[in-house]
């Protein structure tokens, strides 16, 4: 596929929800909202008091052993596929996918240990935004710590008064809407193994506009920036953004078959389009306009609720993009550059054989039921 400039980014939006328009589903009803009780009887190990527990307990490590196994396992070959050179580590900030570890640990093994400070905010996925009736705020959690298969992992310190500067519009608190979503946990446990130090500051993002995930994350951005200052804290040496994404969910499971029910034909494409993706809006000089496109290429801007590409990252990395470029502002820096790492796919590598640990699969692994995997990272 030829390479995009920045001129043909509306253009080719538009032309991709033109040839999706039949595709796009109606949306239904969202049902009550869940309980925090209810919600977290369908946890692995449900949270308690002031430690969030784990939501995902058969996609992701629960236990020390089955952590350090799936760490070392996913070195083994085959790689992923490599989209370009690694960046030495003490990256400002990186995009890593959230799948299941049997398919996907060789993505993280490529990525995670690009990420070097102690502190990292995580900006994560809300997949299930409409159940909670989220829409244009950040959502953060009010723990202490979580749990890990290595310990606990505490909530950073800063984020109180990060989140004293913010404006009370933007933003939510909610214990029921973590504890319903896996999308950071996922990375969370990855990061701790080769940081026992590591401290986080989670938010997931729900639906929104390109407009208001902006704001959002530049008024974070400002707070953030003045707490770094403060500290004396360089962006990459000892804070990090990290950003969850999968890549395109492929299939009649997830409502999305743009190149035919599946097969050999319908991967390769599949893994065409998100390369030119990465290549044209998540390469290079992280810019508005490049975060703009992207969630141009991944919603309707009027109708963010309607998906035209089904990636995880609808929200999360465009806000995760601004995020990134505008604390680098904030701190007299240059924008940072991305840098594609690698692409996955969970079936274009063996499963990692780790079933014997208790881990497994949450969904189907097959050519008419796949998801890809990106790793990019901003320096």
């Amino acid at each position: 596929m030829r390479s995009l400039t920045l001129p043909c980014l509306a253009l080719w939006a538009a032309q991709t929800a033109s040839a999706q328009a039949a595709l796009r589903p109606v949306l239904p009803p969202g049902n009550p909202t869940p309980t925090l009780e209810e919600t977290r009887a369908a946890m692995g190990i449900p949270s308690q008091g002031d430690l969030r527990g784990q939501r995902e307990t058969l996609a992701f490590a629960s236990r020390a052993e089955q952590m350090a196994k799936v760490w070392e396992s996913a070195a083994a070959a085959p790689a992923p596929e490599p989209l370009g050179p690694r960046p030495a580590p003490g990256v400002a900030g990186i995009i890593c996918p959230h799948d299941d570890y049997l398919c996907t640990a060789r993505v993280y093994r490529e990525i995670i240990p690009l990420v070097t400070a102690r502190t990292v905010v995580l900006a994560g996925v809300y997949h299930k935004y409409r159940r909670f009736g989220a829409k244009g705020v950040m959502v953060f959690d009010p723990y202490r710590a979580w749990r890990s298969p290595d310990g606990e992992i505490p909530v950073s310190g800063i984020r109180e008064e990060v989140l004293a500067r913010l404006d009370p519009s933007g933003y939510i608190q909610d214990a029921a809407g973590h504890d319903s979503e896996h999308s950071l946990e996922a990375i969370a446990y990855w990061l701790k193994h080769q940081n026992p130090e590591l401290e986080i500051l989670p938010v997931i993002l729900p639906s929104a506009s390109f407009p208001r995930l902006r704001a959002m994350a530049s008024d974070l951005a400002a707070s953030l920036a003045q707490t770094m200052r403060q500290r004396d804290w360089s962006l990459g040496r000892d804070l990090a953004i990290v950003i969850s994404s999968d890549g395109m969910h492929y299939g009649e499971g997830y409502q999305y078959v743009p190149y035919g029910p599946g097969g050999v034909g319908a991967l390769d494409q599949a893994l065409a389009f998100d390369r030119q993706l990465i290549a044209t809006l998540l390469a290079g000089t992280v810019t508005l306009d490049k975060a703009e496109a992207f969630h141009a290429a991944m919603v309707e801007p009027e109708y963010p609720d309607t998906f035209r590409r089904a990636w995880c990252g609808r929200f999360s990395i465009p806000f995760g993009l601004v995020l990134l470029l505008e604390t680098a502002r904030n701190l007299g820096l240059e924008p940072p550059r991305g840098m594609p790492v690698a692409l996955g796919c969970s079936v274009a590598t063996p499963e990692i054989p780790l079933r014997e640990m208790g881990l497994g699969l949450t969904a189907p692994v097959n050519l008419y039921h796949f998801v890809t995997a990106p790793a990019i990272a901003f320096a």
